[in-house]
């Protein structure tokens, strides 16, 4: 049977998963308290009212944030190495998925062992954690996201995390369009990443459905990989799927070149008493 792990994140200089319970979560981003909706969250909380009443901005029930205090417009942290702006949006997020920093160590380490000229495909690449941190190893990187503003903020990331002179090729399409036309300039790449979202829209408006679109992707993808690829990493955060259904998928590509595959729930831990919070789910694919 494969590895099945519970990769963990823990608080750092700037990041910290504070509390949680009863639906939500109280995080620091540096030196802002934000309060979040987090359906994971089922119990109840550990600090006293008065800790999360003193929280810089609170999502609403009513899908809006409320400022209590200062500014959160945008600011700076460094995390996992990288820096990032942190911008709270309109559907709760912040642009910065912290529980990832656990592939993005992996990512790394992988790279690292492989060849000097390494290509890496990031779809669904949102706003870059992943595409800086294989770049930041040493990999050309292919970053596709249908969000123009997403690849924006991917940029300003890249910017300020001094990676901006790295061989990064910033790309707005939808994902299966592009990983199309790749087939058919015949490119080939050593790993690719995808964190698709269970629903959403392409720059034109093309339609993605998990349930629909994912498995045709998947197999897509695999006619780009090369004959020997370093890596296959997929991320589900709402769908509602278990990781072993990653696994499921991963068969294939261990059927055909080897390797081993991991699987498992992503948690961040809880200051203090060590409690984790589940933040979505990980299957990866590993030559080596």
């Amino acid at each position: 049977m494969d590895n099945i792990k519970i990769l963990i994140t823990k608080s750092s200089k700037d990041y910290e998963l504070l509390d949680s319970g009863e639906g939500e979560k109280l995080e620091r981003f540096g030196n802002i308290l934000l309060s979040r909706p987090d359906p994971q969250a089922l119990w109840h909380k550990n600090l006293e009212k008065s800790k999360w009443e003193n929280a810089d901005a609170i999502f609403s029930h009513d899908n809006k944030w409320e400022i209590k205090k200062g500014s959160i417009e945008k600011w700076q942290i460094n995390f996992a190495n990288l820096k990032f702006n942190i911008k709270p949006t309109a559907f709760k997020h912040t642009g910065l998925f912290p529980e990832q920093s656990v592939n993005w160590q992996w990512m790394q380490e992988v790279i690292q062992s492989g060849s000097s000229d390494i290509t890496v495909l990031n779809l669904f690449g949102y706003t870059g954690g992943a595409t800086l941190a294989c770049a930041q190893a040493g990999a050309n990187v292919v970053h596709v996201d249908s969000s123009k503003s997403a690849i924006t903020w991917a940029k300003e990331n890249a910017e300020i995390s001094g990676l901006a002179d790295k061989p990064i090729r910033w790309i707005l399409d939808d994902a299966r369009n592009f990983v199309e036309r790749e087939i058919k300039r015949e490119r080939k790449y050593d790993a690719i990443i995808m964190d698709p979202p269970a629903f959403g829209h392409g720059p034109e408006k093309e339609l993605w459905k998990i349930e629909k679109h994912f498995l045709p992707l998947v197999d897509n993808c695999l006619k780009l990989l090369k004959d020997k690829p370093l890596f296959f990493l997929i991320n589900g955060y709402s769908a509602g799927y278990s990781a072993i259904a990653y696994r499921n998928i991963l068969l294939k590509l261990k059927e055909k070149f080897g390797g081993h595959i991991e699987i498992g729930e992503l948690a961040i831990e809880e200051s203090g008493i060590g409690r984790l919070l589940p933040a979505g789910i990980s299957g990866r694919f590993m030559l080596l």
